[in-house]
């Protein structure tokens, strides 16, 4: 029996890859000799480097770059045997690089993806894989565009400052000096985010708050981007302010478009591509996945929905092992053939998290002695 273990992080307790080895451990106790391919998946956010780096290989490379206020730091990216770059914006410009005093996305900066994306640049990288999520900021990547070369001045021809609420002052803005290597580059973006850069779903409305935005401040930034995007046309950009996902990341998601003529694609589907996903649950017998909590968003776009979502189309059976199922009823978990909930006891958060990996041992033993006695029975 061919076995694909192939679950996402489940969050704040085990990484992708701990998961998948607790769901072997736990199978193996019934079938020990079952061929067992571990496929840990992510959703294009935070981890999704990692996950690459065990499918594919690959090398990583330490930056010394700037975090969101400008203060040095080291951030790190993978390097794919293909020319390929894998960069997760978080490591520049996340949100837990602040603490949450230090939150303020009227200042905070994207300049550290820039600097990130010019090292993979000179690395030799032709293809980079950028995955937004978990930024502090809300500048549409006026910091990262600056870091690689990209000059914005106001009406008195002097330099913007960083941050968001310095777009409100942009008169011109001078690409005579864009990292020569951008336009023989191609970018795609993993992202999950669906807002627009302005409005009410819009960037600074949705997730301006979250990063330390107050109602006035988030009032400011939807103004900084709108007239961002103002001048972006009148300097005969493509008007991408609208598009699904602009507003990603604080609208870093419209400058890969506008700037680099980005593909903005599922963060799920992008990390299925590079991993080879459809061909790996095609060989297998059936299909272990999971995640943390199953819920309503389950079916958009994360990991266990997309990857049920396959192996439907391989008539691959596919079982998904939870901590928890929330507001689910039966027929909306239909598309797995089995869901387990892996919590073995009520218990305080803190021991629920930390019990994670035997739960989910636990669980998964359950379930092959489960299959074991319907082959015996059969």
């Amino acid at each position: 029996m061919k076995i694909l273990i192939a679950p996402d992080s489940f969050k704040e307790s085990l990484e992708a890859l701990d998961v998948c080895h607790a769901v072997q451990s736990g199978f193996s106790q019934v079938f020990p000799d079952a061929d067992y391919k571990l496929l840990p998946m992510a959703d294009g956010g935070e981890g999704t480097s990692a996950v690459l780096s065990y499918v594919l290989g690959g090398r990583w490379k330490e930056v010394r770059v700037h975090d969101p206020l400008m203060r040095p730091i080291i951030a790190k990216y993978l390097l794919l045997p293909n020319a390929t770059a894998v960069i997760e914006v978080a490591q520049a410009c996340g949100l837990h690089l602040l603490t949450a005093d230090e939150r303020n996305p009227i200042v905070a900066s994207t300049y550290g993806v820039g600097e990130l994306i010019a090292d993979a640049l000179e690395e030799g990288a032709k293809r980079i894989i950028i995955g937004l999520g978990g930024s502090a900021t809300n500048d549409a990547g006026l910091g990262m565009l600056m870091a690689l070369g990209i000059t914005f001045h106001d009406i008195n021809d002097s330099l913007l400052t960083h941050g968001g609420g310095a777009l409100a002052s942009l008169h011109k803005l001078d690409n005579t000096n864009l990292h020569t290597k951008i336009s023989d580059t191609v970018f795609e973006v993993a992202c999950d985010v669906t807002n627009p850069l302005c409005g009410l779903l819009g960037a600074s409305a949705v997730f301006g708050p979250q990063k330390g935005a107050c109602p006035e401040q988030v009032n400011t930034l939807d103004k900084a981007l709108s007239h961002f995007a103002t001048i972006c046309g009148q300097h005969g950009y493509e008007d991408c302010q609208h598009v699904a996902g602009a507003g990603a990341a604080g609208g870093l998601g419209y400058a890969m478009m506008t700037f680099f003529k980005a593909q903005l694609k599922s963060g799920f589907d992008t990390v299925a591509e590079v991993a080879h996903l459809s061909q790996h649950i095609a060989e297998a017998d059936l299909v272990i996945t999971g995640e943390g909590k199953l819920d309503a968003q389950t079916a958009m776009g994360k990991v266990a929905g997309g990857i049920s979502q396959i192996a439907k189309a391989s008539r691959t059976p596919v079982i998904a092992i939870c901590g928890s199922v929330d507001g689910l009823k039966p027929a909306q978990t239909s598309q797995f053939n089995v869901v387990m909930p892996s919590i073995q006891k009520v218990d305080t958060i803190d021991n629920v998290l930390g019990s994670a990996y035997n739960n989910i041992e636990t669980t998964a033993a359950n379930i092959a002695a489960s299959i074991k006695l319907g082959q015996t029975l059969r």
